[in-house]
């Protein structure tokens, strides 16, 4: 038996898509959504896989909050690539499947390798 646990979380943020034509080229701010998905295979004595809020902990470290993305990362941060980094940065921890960005209610990107 296995299990998928979701665990969901807000940043708040800057960014710019260099090479993009549009109003995206032009810095402006999102309250992304972030969801990550883990696997569990197991479940602890009291019944959990994970605790959610160490997932939430972990996740916390890894969403670059009221920052400008463009100078933290060395990629242009589209809601694609901003999913795939947070999946390599979550990876080493748990057995993530996929992660969510979402830049609005309406608009998200999800990386899920193998999918």
């Amino acid at each position: 038996m296995s299990w998928i646990l979701k665990v969901r979380e807000r940043f708040s943020a800057a960014h710019f898509l260099r090479g993009y034509q549009g109003q995206c080229e032009k810095v402006h701010g999102h309250t992304f959504g972030v969801e990550v998905e883990i696997a569990v295979a197991e479940l602890d004595d009291v019944g959990i896989g994970i605790d959610f809020a160490l997932i939430k902990k972990r996740l916390a470290e890894v969403l670059p909050d009221h920052k400008l993305l463009n100078d933290v990362f060395p990629f242009n941060p589209s809601a694609e690539n901003l999913a795939r980094r947070f999946y390599e940065d979550l990876a080493p921890s748990y057995q993530v499947k996929a992660v969510t960005v979402w830049e609005s209610e309406d608009a998200s990107a999800t990386y899920a390798p193998g999918r």
